[in-house]
């Protein structure tokens, strides 16, 4: 089996596992984004866990936080890389609350369409603004990131009523590439 097929097999199994309808590898709109093969480790995330991310996306994520930090503005990472399992944990946990599957997989990608599985997505979150909250877009932060985050290669993923199905997420930014 190749390593493309082992991983899919992964993510149909976790979403049986889960109740996360067949079609969904189909209909969701999202990319499957499969792990990297090799990551480096970051600086400790705002709760001060340890986090990885591809080796390129790292130095682009440290040259956007000094460059911020230079203009006055404070950015923090508060989660990178997560592997497909851990997000299958996240939502296992959403279940055990209650919520139903539907409302989760609009706030939460199914495990293998999570970009946080490719090494080069970052949530930012910055002093004086709560985390993974709509309200950062109001933040000096955000607005700096609007203006200066493409010119390091990241972009914001999930805008305001974007066509993908996740709620908007003004902290979710993924490296794509150096322009």
């Amino acid at each position: 089996m190749s390593n493309d097929a082992a991983f899919i097999a992964r993510v149909r199994q976790l979403h049986s596992d889960l109740g996360i309808p067949e079609n969904y590898l189909q209909e969701c709109g999202l990319p499957l984004c499969p792990e990297p093969s090799a990551l480096v480790d970051t600086e400790l995330d705002f709760y001060q866990r340890p986090q990885r991310l591809t080796a390129e996306a790292f130095a682009a994520w440290r040259d956007m936080r000094a460059t911020a930090e230079l203009q006055g503005v404070t950015l923090f990472l508060i989660s990178a890389f997560r592997d497909i399992d851990y997000q299958a944990q996240l939502i296992a946990a959403k279940l055990d609350k209650g919520q139903a599957i539907g409302d989760i997989l609009k706030v939460n990608a199914a495990p293998g369409f999570s970009e946080h599985h490719t090494g080069r997505a970052i949530d930012i979150g910055t002093p004086g603004c709560d985390a993974l909250v709509t309200e950062f877009e109001n933040t000096e932060a955000f607005q700096w990131l609007k203006a200066n985050a493409g010119e390091f290669g990241f972009v914001l993923s999930y805008p305001p009523d974007n066509a993908l199905g996740i709620i908007y997420e003004p902290w979710h930014w993924c490296f794509q590439s150096l322009r």
